[in-house]
């Protein structure tokens, strides 16, 4: 059975520890990734938030990025196509040993958030395995199945999900309305002010994950 994983790992551990040292601000989004042998791998990453100028000679002097091309820049973001070394060797481990894809892999603040498909629940658990024995800190954040992507995409609980998809195929969001916020509140048996807190938590979620908006101050966890 597939199962996905999100897991964070420190960038020390894994690549690009010394250049997000260098430019913190920035943030590095991988795109794709394509494995290059057994322990490295060619991630395909665009770069913003941040100073871009001398960044090629950033990179290039990063210990962990054995090659640097530029695709492409614009004045807000750059497009690289990068080889790690082996010291991001987890990733060519659940690529080439178990047929991951790796969906999403953000670094930011010196930490790697990846988000990982395997094809089946026993790739997860070796990856576990390899990463304690290799002394890698791989810190398991939420493992769910492909059913769950869409809210995990959209960074949504289950009830936030749940709530909108009902919301939607009820009418609630049609004009004019075929059902109110208190028979849609009545139909989750809550209360019509835990439907409005929860609604306007899904919703600002929606929009700082579809838009990519960046909020300055961390909020406390949407758990409605």
């Amino acid at each position: 059975m597939s199962v996905i994983a999100e897991f964070s790992i420190p960038a020390e551990e894994f690549a690009l520890a010394e250049t997000l040292e260098r430019r913190p601000e920035l943030t590095f989004n991988i795109d794709r990734v394509v494995a290059h042998n057994t322990t490295q791998v060619v991630p395909f990453v665009r770069v913003k938030h941040g100073e871009l100028e001398g960044l090629t000679e950033i990179l290039e002097a990063d210990p962990s990025v054995e090659e640097v091309e530029l695709f492409g820049e614009t004045d807000e973001e750059c497009f690289y196509r990068l080889v790690w070394d082996d010291t991001a060797q987890v990733v060519g481990y659940m690529v080439n040993g178990h047929d991951a894809t790796v969906q999403e892999a953000i670094a930011t603040d010196g930490e790697w958030h990846l988000r990982v498909l395997f094809p089946e629940r026993s790739g997860l658990s070796a990856t576990g395995e390899y990463a304690e024995e290799s002394e890698f800190t791989l810190d398991v954040k939420r493992i769910y199945g492909v059913d769950g992507i869409e809210q995990a995409r959209y960074d949504l609980t289950e009830q936030q999900h749940d709530t909108l998809i009902e919301a939607a195929e009820k009418g609630y969001y049609d004009i004019p309305r075929d059902m109110s916020a208190q028979e849609l509140a009545e139909n989750l048996d809550i209360s019509h002010q835990a439907l409005s807190e929860r609604v306007r938590r899904a919703h600002k979620n929606l929009i700082m994950s579809s838009l990519d908006v960046n909020e300055d101050e961390e909020t406390d966890p949407l758990s409605q």
